[in-house]
């Protein structure tokens, strides 16, 4: 029998919230609720081991078990790869920040499940089940953020910088070769190009913060240089000959890298004169 519990794609909810509504276990990635007769799927991008991922609107999601070999008879393993003759229904949560539930729908099996080589909490390289899960209401997953989208890549860039050479070693060699891919809402700013054009002819050619010449010319001869606003507009900046100069690449990274603010004091007092 189907469970609807009246959640819109995209809804935010707390762990409490998902018990109440859900009368399931308030812990797992895998919950299992008898009195509903479904199963709430979390892939809690904060803390997991596991690298869920989105590939052409399925989701390739991680079995249960963090030690040893998967088996798709253990637990809710079992449950999730009989739900489409169990009658159990399948629903699917995101986790990109602590404590909030990104809901993304009802969802079944895309295709049958497959095996994955992957570290366990151990670091010992054992079989992992993946379940491929597609959306049964919507054709793809709830957009989000570019903010939470780098967030969740600033994560895992922590988890990364955390590991040793060794463990390092291990996920890479039974990573996944294809990227995964999801849909990300970014906000552009409609920048003044006068302002653009101006702070490059300004320059003359060279970089605004190491003096140093453009690193080449583009096809028409013209320096390659990079426009920056001192004060981001992200941060409030205005886009204005004041606020904007120009630098080479390297330059332009390290600003967005370091925002020095011994480095935007020298920018200001650059563009004053």
């Amino acid at each position: 029998m189907e469970f609807d519990p009246e959640l819109k794609q995209g809804d935010i909810l707390r762990n409490d919230d998902i018990c109440r509504i859900f009368k399931c276990s308030p812990q797992g990635g895998m919950r299992r609720s008898r009195r509903k007769n479904c199963l709430v799927i979390v892939s809690d991008h904060t803390k997991s081991i596991y690298e869920d991922r989105w590939e052409n609107d399925v989701f390739h999601y991680t079995g249960m078990g963090l030690t040893g070999d998967q088996s798709l008879s253990f637990a809710q393993n079992r449950t999730l790869n009989e739900s489409q003759t169990n009658g159990v229904d399948v629903f699917l949560f995101e986790v990109f920040d602590p404590g909030r539930y990104v809901y993304q729908g009802r969802v079944m099996l895309a295709t049958k499940p497959y095996v994955e080589k992957q570290p366990d909490v151990k670091q010992y390289i054992r079989k992992v089940w993946i379940f491929p899960l597609k959306l049964i209401d919507h054709t793809t997953s709830s957009i989000i953020t570019e903010d939470v989208f780098h967030r969740k890549l600033t994560i895992r860039e922590r988890q990364a910088k955390k590991s040793s050479d060794e463990s390092l070693w291990k996920k890479v060699q039974s990573a996944p070769r294809t990227c995964g891919v999801r849909h990300v809402i970014s906000k552009q700013y409609d920048r003044n190009q006068d302002v653009v054009e101006f702070v490059k002819r300004r320059a003359n050619g060279f970089c605004q913060l190491c003096k140093n010449a453009a690193p080449f010319s583009k096809k028409d001869g013209e320096p390659f240089l990079e426009s920056h606003h001192i004060q981001w507009l992200s941060q409030g900046g205005d886009d204005a000959i004041d606020n904007t100069v120009a630098l080479c690449p390297n330059c332009h990274r390290k600003m967005h890298a370091l925002n020095s603010e011994k480095d935007k004091i020298l920018l200001r007092e650059l563009v004053k004169s």
